[in-house]
């Protein structure tokens, strides 16, 4: 298994887990149940974590990655950016979430608060994991990419009917 594969591996896990954060967060926000929102805080940490793991192994992925055809510089680039902004606000999210972890046990009247800014951190994140997985797509999924041509999968003879017709 080499450095890409890994990076592949764990890189799903800080987009798929927070979006499921999120929607677990919310439910604890509307049922008022702290248990529920502590579930999503550990998930957001362990988001983070695996947002780490994804920076960690990114390097390796980008040497092997760059050797490929139809693979450029600046869509690495990209991603790579995007990942950074990522990581940045998995780890601001993962802070928050042991901060709520904390006043949620201890029953503190601000836990609430936290978790409203929890909600709104989770969102950017969202936004960001989004952007995120979508420039890694792009690197080696060229039917993504905003200047991707539509062609068409039969030929055209020169009666302008297609071959399956």
């Amino acid at each position: 298994m080499n450095d890409a594969h890994v990076h592949m591996v764990v890189n799903h896990f800080p987009i798929i887990g927070t979006i499921f954060g999120l929607g677990i967060l919310i439910t604890g926000i509307v049922m008022k149940n702290n248990v529920i929102k502590n579930v999503a805080y550990v998930l957001f940490c362990i988001s983070a974590i695996f947002g780490f793991a994804s920076m960690f192994t990114g390097e390796g992925a980008e040497e092997i990655a760059e050797n490929l055809p139809s693979v450029t510089e600046q869509i690495i680039h990209e991603h790579e950016e995007m990942a950074e902004k990522l990581a940045l606000v998995l780890y601001v999210l993962a802070g928050i979430s042991l901060v709520g972890l904390y006043l949620n046990f201890k029953k503190h009247a601000k836990a609430n608060l936290v978790s409203y800014f929890a909600f709104v951190v989770a969102l950017v994140a969202v936004f960001f994991g989004k952007q995120t997985g979508t420039t890694g797509g792009e690197v080696r999924h060229t039917e993504i990419r905003a200047n991707a041509t539509v062609g068409s999968n039969s030929e055209t003879n020169t009666s302008g009917e297609t071959d399956e017709d």
